[in-house]
């Protein structure tokens, strides 16, 4: 195989986290990532005891963690420690969070069922892939945004504050605040004015 990293004193965690290209065999990674499946294991068994007793689990799995955040498991992540999320948000079943590179979600929001948040990014050349060549884009989720169930968000988007984004809805690129945007890939339908509480969208 050819040698991407020739030259490149880097071990391949450092190549993830600096966002640039590697392969996914470090030791550290692998110990993070089993960390991570055990504690959501943990956490999601715990939940069905008692949802506040379960919280200090996923306090340990999520990197930062604000009052108030409801997390419905089963959630399913990669390393969770590369995850932020703020105060008063809302998130059901079955959340796919592939932090990869960062993925924040602000304060206030509503995220639905079957939501994917997707960092990782691969070649499109084939050999590169083929080599197991991949890299991350971060993903950041403004306050007050509302996720449709089955939303899937891509590698490098930002959506912006108090925006909603339709149910099924596939995010390729950056959502400003204040929309509704749907379909795939996602498109701005209107704005939102604040005068308009009670409407729902998909």
């Amino acid at each position: 195989m050819k040698d991407y990293f020739d030259g490149d004193p880097r071990t391949n965690r450092e190549r993830m986290l600096a966002g640039d290209l590697y392969v996914d065999d470090d030791p550290e990674n692998t110990r993070a990532q089993r960390r991570a499946l055990r504690l959501a294991t943990e956490y999601q068994a715990a939940y069905l005891q008692d949802p506040d007793d379960a919280q200090p689990l996923l306090a340990e799995l999520i990197g930062s963690l604000g009052a108030g955040v409801c997390v419905r498991p089963p959630l399913f992540v990669d390393y969770g420690s590369h995850i932020s999320v703020g105060e008063g948000t809302f998130i059901n079943y079955h959340l796919t969070a592939l932090d990869v590179a960062p993925i924040r979600i602000g304060k206030d929001c509503q995220i639905g069922p079957n939501v994917q948040l997707l960092t990782p990014t691969h070649p499109v050349e084939p050999q590169p892939r083929r080599d197991k060549l991949e890299a991350a884009q971060p993903i950041t989720i403004g306050d007050n945004v509302w996720l449709g169930g089955g939303v899937i968000v891509l590698p490098g988007v930002t959506i912006g504050d108090n925006s909603v984004i339709g149910a099924g809805a596939v995010v390729t690129k950056d959502i400003p605040p204040n929309v509704v945007a749907v379909g795939n890939p996602a498109r701005v339908v209107r704005a939102i004015q604040e005068d308009q509480g009670g409407h729902r969208t998909h």
